[in-house]
Parts: structure tokens; sequence; C-alpha cells
């Protein structure tokens, strides 16, 4: 049985669907252009692909069933995310992760799936990643039992900068660790949330990381 139906109902899954289109439309909309090609690696359930809005969507998942889940017209490839070949260089406007570097099994393998983003990227696109933050969450980021790659902002940080990308924009609390974390979830709450970045600084425990490809 995969983990994920494991640890999200779908009572779960429907409340972090709603958390994500608002997630969409309130904060990562902003880095993504209505025309641009975005790839998302390791796209899971799809909930950012369901909700943002591009010219062309690209998944990449390990699951098979992670193909059911995306938008109509997604583009879905079954394949590691270190191993981009089956998309053209320069071609792809906007990389996006979410809560996946953990999973990873070691730096060299993050080192190849970053040195693969930039390889598809064309010059000043971006890779645009959420991840739990290990400072501010160093209990519950172990609680999960496929969490292996430990990371911090300024770890992930130095890893981009090593895979050649120019860093834009570094936040280092964000949202909360978990949407099943106890924290109201209403998209009316998630939206004040969003409006209002001092409570980041607060209940923030995963950061968001931008990084750009050099244009030249």
């Amino acid at each position: 049985m995969h983990l994920y139906r494991v640890r999200f109902s779908d009572k779960q899954r429907a409340s972090k669907d709603a958390v994500w289109k608002v997630l969409c439309q309130q904060f990562f909309q902003r880095y993504v252009a209505r025309d641009a090609t975005v790839l998302e690696l390791a796209s899971g359930y799809g909930e950012f692909l369901r909700y943002i809005h591009a010219g062309r969507k690209i998944a990449i998942d390990l699951n098979p069933e992670a193909g059911s889940f995306l938008p109509p017209g997604t583009e879905f490839h079954l394949q590691s995310a270190d191993d981009l070949s089956c998309i053209e260089g320069g071609s792809v406007d906007v990389c996006f992760s979410s809560n996946f570097f953990e999973h990873l099994p070691s730096k060299e393998v993050l080192d190849r799936v970053l040195k693969e983003s930039l390889r598809v990227l064309r010059p000043g696109g971006a890779y645009v990643a959420m991840q739990p933050n290990l400072r501010y969450a160093p209990g519950e980021y172990w609680d999960y039992y496929d969490h292996v790659l430990p990371l911090t902002h300024l770890s992930c940080r130095e890893a981009f900068e090593k895979a050649g990308f120019e860093i834009q924009e570094l936040i280092d609390r964000f949202v909360p660790f978990s949407t099943s974390s106890r924290l109201p979830q209403h998209p009316a709450l998630v939206r004040l949330y969003l409006a209002f970045p001092p409570a980041w600084r607060i209940l923030g425990r995963q950061f968001v990381i931008v990084g750009r490809k050099p244009v030249a």
C-alpha cells in the first residue's frame, strides 16, 4: 500500500486540496505567468497543478497513480526527478516542488535533481520550492517514516547555489509544518494568514526558496 494512503484520509486530502487552492491563488501564482510552461517534480495528488494557471503543465512522479490526479491536459512522466531526459533543455519557465527534497535518499541525488532542473529551465527561469524547515521543526521533521534528508533553509540555499542557481528569494518561515496540524485550515483563515506575514514568524515551519537560472 502506498504510504500516503495511510497518512491522509479522504477528509484530510480534501482539506489539503482546499488549502492548496488558496496557496496557489494568493501566493504561488505570482511566480508563474499564465502562458508559462511549468514543471512540477513529485506531483503527488496534483494540488499545485490543479490550481495554478499556466500555458503548459508537466508533472513528474514515481507513483503511477499520480497521473490520475492531474488536471486535463497535463503531461505526465512516470520518471525519477534526477533524470529529466524526457524534457528538452531550456524549455521550462518554472520548476516547482513541495515537500519533496526531504524524501530523497542522499544529497548526491538532490544535487542531480537540481542540476537537471537547471538544464530544463530557460535562462531566467525559476525553481520554486517549499520545504519543511528542520531548524524550526527539529522533532516533527522525523515523525514521518519517509523523511530521510535533513535540510534547513540555509543548507538548501547552499545546494541551490552549488547547482548554479542564483537565489532570488528565501523565506525561512512561511506556512505551518503540516496540513495535519490542529491549526484552522478553513480557506478564509488561510487567506487571512497569507495576508499577514507577521504570523508567519510565529507559526511558520516551512520555507520557500526561489532560485533563478542565470541569463548569461
